[in-house]
């Protein structure tokens, strides 16, 4: 029998019989990894647990302790649900049903508009059918036998991914878990018996495709696990989430909001989410120049060659706004701030003893997305990119990209995220610039972790087609993955634009440049942000950092006294004037999450003293106004988080 070899993570090699099954290497490795395995990566593709392997290879098998494995069990379980809705409502429709971070959805089309009744009868159909514990069974058709299949069953909606699809270049693949058969790529977990727990959460209205002009959907929201308890604290972890949403938060503070009637996806600051936004922006410039960055601004519009060049009119065009014609020619508002940089730097010949060049600019960028997408501060049209642009030569890539990391994780611990994952993205198949450079650029992100003890994930084929990455996600108080900061090489914008340097030579050489974005966007990290501290935002970021409430209108003198003084210490502070009990107003000022109140009556009126109490920690105790304020100057100025 031939034999293939079999290399797996820590390095050591087994000899098997050609034609091995990532479920029959989990077998020989242990039984309770066997039972546990959900789906394995061979060569760098994830695959079916049943897949045969018929040549060396490098193999990984996942459980639901890996993102893999969570992602493929919420998928199948997605699988799972469409099985019972076909079940219960043969008239269904389906759209996508994939896996998202938390869990899952599935869209699709009926006649009756589900209620809360209907997912728990959903949900015990689901049970029902796993149970029967059937596999997930992968076929491979041709484009034509897969859209004799559709029209067989009459959904339209497989048949127009279908006609995207390229017969020559996609494997058009179907899987079936028993009498259920669906359009899908795959990989799934070997059976249903293996979904054990599942709890859907919410039916929605969707578009196809996420377009307002496709017919609405309804779409239902679940999630899985394999044990109870998983599933317990799964559940007491989105009630937590739902009272720190950032749109009912930025409601409720006062912070934001958006106007659908005046442009959807476009945000409207209130001043205490300004005044936060104006903090965050001020400590980001203030790091940025002690960290060697220059900060420039650019236009919001440019002339179409820009963006022809850069090639957004080939690859990003339906993600921008439409043109605007100014004297006759076509201009576009900008998606990204690169071109605009670029020109920075072809204004004036470069000398390699100039470089690096790091450019940061708070340039706000506008791109179109889809009304079905949008969501809050999180997927807007417009926002505002903390965005750099490194220009060094080949020899300096390595210390930058060090640099950035450093910086990096300066910036996050600030704001009190400590656990950041790194994850570097490799090159994809379609990709331009040669494999030295790609090889250069991505070992220098690796060198760069490695310099700094940072642990990765190698995303292979995973970067763009410009360049490999290396990208960050931040974990929030509620444990949630947030992807953040990009570290992003780019071999096309120098080349399309013929942007040179003089070396020490005296000839012409091309710059590395480096696409830089730590925070992200403004509007994306304030909405992670708002929702990591629940709105109770540490002292020095906190819109108003101490409200002083008089017991009564008598003291009101003597609380403009208190105000005046803290104002001149740059203490963010309001007088609460209104003619209600003092209890109403301790209750409203927590509410609002203000970090000190300071109740004033008779006893501190006479000692020119407050008594002090701290959100969520209640009476702190008489203090005299002096105290107070180096208590409350010390937290702000050393930027403690609670």
């Amino acid at each position: 029998m031939e034999k293939v070899k079999i290399t797996l993570p820590d390095g050591s090699v087994t000899e098997f019989d050609k034609g091995i099954t990532p479920l029959q290497i989990a077998e020989s490795i242990s039984k309770r990894l066997a039972e546990e395995a959900l789906v394995a990566k061979v060569n760098g593709v994830l695959r079916d647990l049943n897949y045969p392997i018929n040549e060396d290879a490098t193999v990984q098998i996942f459980t639901f302790k890996d993102e893999e494995g969570k992602h493929t069990y919420w998928h199948s379980t997605s699988h799972l649900m469409a099985h019972a809705i076909q079940s219960l409502f043969p008239e269904a429709k389906f759209g996508v049903g994939p896996a998202i971070e938390g869990g899952f959805y599935y869209d699709f089309d009926i006649n009756t508009q589900l209620t809360d009744e209907d997912l728990k009868k959903i949900e015990q159909k689901m049970l029902e059918i796993a149970k029967k514990d059937q596999p997930f069974q992968r076929k491979e058709l041709s484009k034509q036998e897969a859209v004799e299949f559709f029209k067989k069953v009459g959904d339209n909606f497989k048949l127009e991914i279908l006609e995207d699809l390229d017969d020559k270049k996609d494997t058009i693949s179907i899987y079936s878990e028993g009498d259920f058969t669906d359009l899908c790529t795959g990989p799934h977990i070997p059976s249903a018996g293996k979904i054990k727990y599942v709890k859907l959460l919410n039916v929605s209205g969707s578009y196809w495709r996420g377009d307002e002009h496709n017919k609405r959907l309804q779409r239902i929201y679940g999630v899985s696990f394999p044990k109870k308890k998983m599933l317990e604290e799964h559940l007491q972890l989105l009630e937590e989430a739902k009272k720190r949403d950032h749109r009912k938060l930025g409601k409720l503070l006062d912070l934001f909001s958006t106007v659908d009637d005046a442009g959807p996806g476009l945000i409207y600051w209130h001043p205490k989410g300004a005044r936060i936004r104006t903090i965050i922006e001020d400590f980001w410039k203030e790091a940025h120049f002690k960290h060697g960055y220059e900060m420039i601004y650019t236009p919001h519009v440019g002339k179409s060659w820009l963006w022809k060049t850069s090639g957004h009119l080939s690859y990003f065009k339906e993600n921008m706004f439409a043109p605007m014609s100014i004297d006759e020619q076509d201009y576009y508002i900008k998606p990204m701030n690169c071109p605009f940089h670029i020109m920075i730097y072809k204004s004036n010949l470069r000398s390699y003893r100039d470089l690096p060049f790091r450019w940061a600019e708070l340039g706000t960028v506008y791109r179109y997305e889809k009304s079905g997408v949008l969501h809050g501060l999180l997927r807007v049209r417009g926002f505002t990119q903390d965005d750099a642009h490194i220009f060094c030569t080949h020899e300096q890539v390595e210390d930058e990209i060090v640099e950035v990391i450093k910086f990096s994780l300066f910036i996050w611990k600030s704001f009190g995220f400590e656990d950041l994952k790194f994850y570097i993205s490799t090159k994809p198949e379609k990709a331009v610039g040669d494999d030295e450079l790609w090889e250069k650029a991505t070992q220098s992100l690796i060198n760069a972790l490695k310099k700094e003890n940072l642990d990765y994930v190698i995303d292979e084929g995973g970067g763009a087609f410009y360049g490999p990455k290396i990208d960050i996600k931040v974990k929030d108080a509620l444990n949630r993955e947030w992807q953040m900061s990009t570290i992003q090489f780019d071999f096309n914008l120098p080349e399309r634009f013929d942007i040179n340097y003089i070396g020490e030579d005296g000839c012409e050489h091309r710059p590395f440049m480096i696409h830089r974005a730590l925070l992200g966007s403004i509007e994306r990290f304030m909405g992670v942000l708002i929702e990591h501290f629940g709105g109770a935002f540490p002292t020095w970021i906190a819109p108003v950092q101490a409200v002083v409430v008089p017991v009564s209108k008598s003291f009101l003198d003597y609380g403009e006294e208190i105000v005046n003084k803290l104002k001149e210490k740059n203490i963010r502070v309001e007088l609460d004037r209104r003619n209600e009990k003092i209890g109403y107003k301790i209750r409203h000022w927590e509410t609002q999450k203000v970090p000190y109140m300071l109740i004033i009556g008779e006893r501190e009126k006479e000692e020119g003293a407050v008594s002090v109490r701290k959100h969520k920690e209640g009476d702190k105790g008489k203090m005299s106004l002096d105290e107070f304020t180096d208590k409350i100057l010390t937290e702000i100025n050393n930027k403690t988080i609670n």
